[in-house]
């Protein structure tokens, strides 16, 4: 022991305290994988307030143009390196103490230029648009750029910056990563109110536990975050076992003689793990429960705004319907004075008949007294359409929530909080009718009135 140096003792306390950061990396991981199987894909009709899940494509109608590739795109970032390489002749001292003289060579590459920029766009899926606003968000573009050229290149010089690193060897590299126009997204982030109008756009959001814009697919998102867990864990039981190793190497110990320690060791890290994985399981489950009620609430607002929505497009036909009958009477009235007027003659109040009688007729086409009628009805398509969406979301959100209350070992975990399954949304309670407005007995449709005045 008087051999090995004071900083021994402490190589396993050392490697315990790096497998517990990996451990906690490996939790984070965990919990981001779990957050991308547990939240369904939005639709962008459907998106509402807070944390959701979108896929489609990137559009612009202003797009960038990168610096590299100079294709269209709604982010890229870019970078020249150049290589070096140096011998370095360096004295030390060998085993017998003496002094000795050797050469190296060292290289390596120098980022001399760099840049980028990215810019709000929109994502585009078989039912709309939403806005995205990249700021903030973990972007993982492709790469769209690269290539190695000397002087002899246009490029070299073209692209890159007029001088040279230190002990250059001329090479320099050129890379270039973007998101390309129209390039399918995968996007997980936080919904807000726009500003400027009454729509939703995903932003940054410091309370989000995720923003990212990927052109990666969801699976090759989990399958990268499942990786993450498997290996973080596995090298932090690599940490935990050799800090024992190490030492007891450095101490002279017969390590085929303390295996039992090494697997205790493991087996303690494995018990500091699982506690973690429940505690991140059922962290899981709780949050897949509550985004449950969300969806169920998101349900709600739309009813209500359809039970709003209903008296409204009753009333406007209503009104409608009177105005209609008003007018068609007025214009009854002022055509039989004008017939009632010999020509050539203007009576005392004639010439106000004329601008009376223009007034009217240009208040009077179909289309603009329809036009409220119309704006309704279509906010009523809209509001059943993200009737269904939302109630598709529901399910969708609710039946993975019952899946995982089933499998294991999730049930098992499920059972130390008492949570129960979801019941689905039955679609009688949610048939859609077509709205009807009663007339009385010899009253007609403003539609038909306006077609019976036309002819």
């Amino acid at each position: 022991m008087s051999n090995a140096p004071d900083w021994v003792p402490f190589v396993p306390l050392l490697g315990g305290v790096l497998a517990l950061v990996c451990l906690l990396f490996a939790l984070r991981s965990g919990k981001r994988f779990l957050l991308v199987k547990n939240l369904p894909t939005s639709k962008t009709t459907g998106v509402f307030i807070g944390l959701v899940e979108l896929k489609g494509t990137a559009e612009s109608a202003e797009p960038l143009t990168s610096y590299l590739a100079e294709c269209a795109c709604v982010h890229y970032s870019w970078s020249v390196e150049e290589h070096w390489s140096r011998t370095v002749t360096e004295t030390y001292t060998d085993s017998e103490g003496r002094t000795q003289t050797r050469t190296r060579t060292e290289s390596g590459w120098t980022t001399v230029a760099d840049g980028g920029e990215m810019i709000p766009f929109y994502l585009q899926d078989d039912c709309g648009y939403v806005l995205v606003r990249p700021e903030g968000a973990k972007v993982e573009p492709k790469t769209v750029f690269s290539q190695t050229c000397t002087p002899l290149n246009s490029l070299y010089y073209g692209k890159g910056p007029a001088g040279a690193v230190m002990n250059s060897t001329f090479t320099r590299r050129f890379s270039e990563s973007a998101v390309p126009l129209h390039a399918m997204l995968y996007v997980m982030g936080q919904s807000r109110e726009r500003a400027d109008i009454v729509a939703p756009e995903i932003a940054a959001d410091k309370e989000a536990p995720m923003f990212l814009i990927s052109t990666r697919s969801e699976e090759q998102v989990a399958g990268g975050l499942r990786g993450g867990f498997w290996g973080l864990n596995v090298l932090a039981l690599a940490l935990t076992v050799a800090g024992f190793i190490v030492r007891d190497h450095f101490f002279g110990r017969a390590l085929d003689q303390l295996w039992p320690w090494y697997v205790l060791a493991g087996f303690g890290y494995l018990a500091a793990a699982c506690l973690g994985w429940v505690w991140m399981v059922f962290n899981s489950l709780i949050d897949l429960r509550q985004r449950v009620r969300q969806g169920w609430a998101q349900v709600d607002v739309q009813l209500k705004r359809r039970h709003d929505l209903i008296p409204n497009l009753v009333g406007v036909v209503t009104g409608l319907r009177d105005y209609e009958r008003n007018l068609q009477t007025q214009v009854a009235e002022l055509r039989a004075q004008q017939a009632a007027t010999p020509p050539g003659v203007a009576g005392p109040d004639f010439h106000k008949l004329a601008p009376t009688l223009l007034a009217v007729t240009e208040r009077y086409p179909e289309l603009k007294s329809q036009e409220s009628f119309a704006q309704l009805q279509q906010e009523l398509i809209n509001t059943e359409s993200r009737i269904a969406l939302a109630r598709g979301y529901f399910n969708e959100i609710a039946t993975h929530y019952n899946t995982r209350l089933e499998v294991v070992p999730d049930r098992f975990i499920a059972a130390l909080g008492g949570l129960q399954p979801q019941a689905l949304m039955m679609a009688e309670a949610f048939e859609r009718a077509p709205v009807e407005v009663e007339f009385a007995d010899g009253e007609e449709s403003p539609q038909k009135n306006a077609e019976d005045a036309k002819s």
